[in-house]
């Protein structure tokens, strides 16, 4: 092949791209994404570090100009992007994103709400105090350096750092092929932990998790469960759970507030705000009535007022549920040890620290012992010299030069070259006897450092107490206190435990309101009372179903339309007695001529158990109670219905009961269950009673021994009827006559098996609720029109009726 003119050589441009994208990769990895497990740190901001000290940017100092310390770094020693360092310079300062911030910034260098900092032109930067401690001892050999980008200025390549710079600020970045995310610590607890590790090398990670409970991080908030802290501290990965920390307060009004006081970490409260703003526009959240940010100077403050008939501790979950106000923090224990890229557990972490630790001693302790030696050299020759100091300035005097009596000393005293230049350079006042007393307390002064310098180097506890020492002085000038607190996942306990399982009776209107009342709300009453408000409705508006329930039950929703809705009962917002309650449309995902037609409360799914539908049209249909254990929050198919047919009754059996359907005029019918067979969620049914025109089934329900069949008219009028007086048929027959029903009398709307010992609620068209004894309600014959149990007012009916066990008041 021919190349032509100059030097082509012919490479395989696979193997090319590999090796390019792979010199790439660790450039990334190495030499600016990934900190050193050492000293914690990434290029850029060790860089910045040390452009700082050498500029003489120190805490005592004034501040300069934060553009002057970026072309500081730019020009020396990172030659990159001027963004980069000063986004770096303002992440130090800012006291939301470091725990311990490494620079003082003066002006504005962004906020919490994810403001930016203002240009590098406006701002103004110094060392903070902390940050010294990063570069203490540089001077003294204590680290290596190497050459700038261009070769005319030297770095270190790591800083002595005499504190765990990796956990107690952590660090985030992301390489080529890895990342790495560590979270913030309390300084206390960290340096804690390494002096347990220096005592016993053998801790495990349990054992340091009794010092170091978890990230400290410096916006506060909750870390939920220590789950994901064990499994990042032993595994180097784990995810951590974030809630922000709140208050639930009562107002003066009455209505409760949360109050929002601090975050999860590197949360945008703006936009938090904003998306919680958005969930009540959207109606995804109901009940927040206001919604403000209160926060200044003092610390954060966001306020949501609620409605009065909120539980707050549902809100706060839906919250957490929806909103940043809890989040996860994924952490990757990833850093470079020898320059190679290392996910490390939390032991592996401290230890690299204190084998730092040791290396920085142990070179400084050489270091000192060189100067400490090399003083001792000096102050030997100048005792040699003060001993013969006659005869030294004889010698100085008869020189003619200083080389000659540089000379002349080495030769006639025994001295070294520094020693005689030493005495060259002695000032005559040291000649005097107190300055000769001094000389020789220096050198014995220095004799014992010398002792104690190779007693250090020649013994490693000795190390590893001054590591000690210097990490617990840290602790005393910088520690505090923990500001994130560890709790129990929340998530782990369900929301019911939070709550009372109190008697509730949950009521819906024609109009699809509903709202959940406390069951002691209603006293009862004697036969023939006036009854108490129970709702304020509208003129075309009624109260259509009445529910006995529980705060811990889950209440199914049969619609008109055949499908059934969950909620648990404590779901529905709680409310006044005279309140008008809430739209169901806001709780359940209702189509828009869809309207709920039957409730049933559940605690569990059965599989033994069944559920019994009727229709108005007298349409059965018994299907698995486990059909139903579905967490679906669309509704799903409970039964197919004709056209013109409504879902009017659910009962939960056992499928060996015996079955009672009633009618409007008066008509009811009882069969066995199991004439009905066990069908699908889509199934139809079969005909249960054969009705006459114009006549509807209105209620539904089972048989019991030594009970009676309770049946009310819409004008008040009710009876109690033995239950042996209604012969068990074969289903699909006429029935038998429950209620001559009349004019006086009205249709009936309500049918249900009783016994003495319960009580029935009658709620009317207007809203006007009864609670009564059912022993208090005569026990007569079917073919009759009953006695009077409430006297509806004019132009009011009885709309809705439903039993309860009695209970003493």
């Amino acid at each position: 092949m021919e190349f032509g003119e100059g030097k082509i050589l012919p490479v395989n441009l696979e193997q090319e791209m590999r090796n390019s994208y792979i010199d790439y990769a660790m450039s990334v990895i190495v030499s600016r994404a990934i900190p050193d497990v050492r000293d914690g740190l990434k290029p850029v901001h060790r860089r910045i570090l040390y452009a700082m000290q050498e500029a003489g940017m120190t805490p005592g100092k004034p501040y300069k100009k934060s553009a002057r310390i970026v072309g500081e770094v730019l020009g020396k020693y990172h030659p990159h992007g001027d963004s980069s360092v000063y986004d770096a310079i303002v992440r130090m300062a800012q006291d939301f994103s470091m725990r311990y911030m490494l620079a003082d910034g003066h002006g504005n260098f962004g906020s919490v709400d994810g403001d930016p900092a203002a240009a590098m032109r406006y701002t103004e930067v110094r060392m903070s105090r902390i940050s010294e401690l990063m570069l203490q001892d540089i001077d003294k050999e204590t680290v290596d350096f190497t050459p700038n980008y261009d070769e005319s200025l030297k770095e270190p390549t790591v800083l002595p750092s005499k504190f765990p710079e990796l956990l107690v600020n952590g660090t985030s970045g992301i390489a080529v092929g890895m990342a790495t995310n560590i979270p913030p610590h309390n300084m206390n607890e960290v340096i804690d932990g390494v002096l347990m590790l220096i005592d016993n090398p053998d801790a495990t990670a349990e054992e340091l998790m009794t010092v170091i409970k978890g990230p400290d991080f410096p916006t506060g908030g909750l870390i939920m469960g220590t789950a994901g802290i064990k499994s990042a501290y032993s595994t180097g990965r784990g995810q951590i759970k974030m809630r922000a920390k709140a208050n639930i307060e009562t107002m003066s009004n009455g209505k409760p507030r949360i109050i929002v006081t601090e975050l999860p970490y590197q949360v945008n409260k703006a936009r938090l705000i904003e998306k919680i703003a958005e969930l009540v526009r959207d109606k995804q959240i109901e009940g927040i009535t206001d919604l403000r940010d209160e926060s200044d100077r003092s610390g954060m403050r966001i306020v949501m007022e609620l409605r009065k008939d909120i539980n707050p501790d549902i809100m706060l979950n839906q919250l957490y549920k929806h909103t940043q106000m809890q989040e996860t923090f994924g952490v990757i224990m990833l850093a470079l040890v020898e320059n190679q890229p290392k996910v490390l557990t939390l032991k592996q972490v401290l230890h690299y620290y204190i084998k730092h630790q040791e290396d920085v001693i142990t070179r400084r302790t050489r270091y000192e012992l060189a100067k400490a030696e090399a003083r001792a050299h000096i102050l030997e020759g100048l005792n040699i010299a003060l001993d013969h100091i006659d005869a030294v300035i004889t010698t100085i005097r008869e020189s003619r030069t200083a080389d000659i009596a540089r000379t002349a000393l080495m030769e006639g005293f025994s001295l070294s070259e520094k020693q005689a230049q030493a005495i060259l350079d002695l000032r005559l006042q040291r000649l005097t006897g107190l300055e000769r007393e001094k000389i020789e307390e220096e050198y014995q002064e220095i004799l014992k450092r010398i002792e104690w310098l190779k007693s250090v180097l020649a013994d490693e506890w000795k190390i590893m107490e001054i590591i000690k020492e210097e990490l617990t002085e840290v602790k005393r000038k910088f520690g505090d206190e923990r500001r994130t607190n560890i709790t129990h996942d929340m998530s782990e306990i369900d929301i019911e435990d939070m709550i009372a399982d109190d008697d509730v009776v949950i009521s819906i209107t024609h109009r699809n309101y509903i709202k959940r009342i406390k069951l002691d709300t209603y006293r009862r009453q004697n036969r023939g009372g006036t009854g108490v408000n129970g709702m304020p409705t509208k003129e075309d508006d009624f109260v259509e179903n009445l529910l006995i329930t529980t705060n811990h039950h889950t209440i199914l929703f049969y619609t008109n339309k055949g499908r059934v809705y969950y909620l648990k009962a404590y779901q529905i917002a709680e409310a006044s007695r005279t309140a008008k309650g809430t739209a169901l449309i806001n709780l359940l995902k209702l189509d828009k001529d869809e309207k709920v037609s039957a409730v049933i409360q559940v605690r569990d799914y059965d599989p033994d158990k069944y559920l019994f539908m009727a229709t108005k049209m007298g349409v059965v249909k018994r299907v698995s109670l486990s059909d139903f254990n579905t967490s679906r929050k669309i509704g799903v198919i409970a039964i197919s219905l004709q056209e013109d047919d409504e879902l009017i009754g659910v009962k939960i059996t056992n499928g060996q009961q015996k079955i009672m359907l009633g009618t409007k005029n008066g008509m009811a019918i009882a069969f066995e269950e199991d004439q009905v067979r066990v069908m699908g969620r889509v199934a139809r049914g079969v005909k249960g009673i054969r009705l006459t025109p114009g006549d509807e089934v209105v209620a539904m329900d089972s048989l019991k021994e030594d009970a009676d069949v309770l049946t009310v008219t819409e004008c008040g009028l009710g009876k109690r009827t033995t239950i042996d007086q209604y012969t068990v048929q074969h289903r699909g027959g006429k029935g038998l006559i429950n209620l001559k029903v009349t004019e006086k009398t009205g249709k009936v709307i309500g049918m249900a098996v009783v016994q003495e010992d319960h009580e029935l609620l009658l709620i009317t068209e207007g809203g006007v609720v009864l609670r009564t004894s059912i022993s208090g309600i005569s026990q007569i014959g079917r073919n009759t029109q009953g006695v009077i149990i409430m006297k509806p007012s004019e132009g009011d009916k009885v709309s809705s009726m439903a039993t309860l066990l009695q209970k003493n008041d």
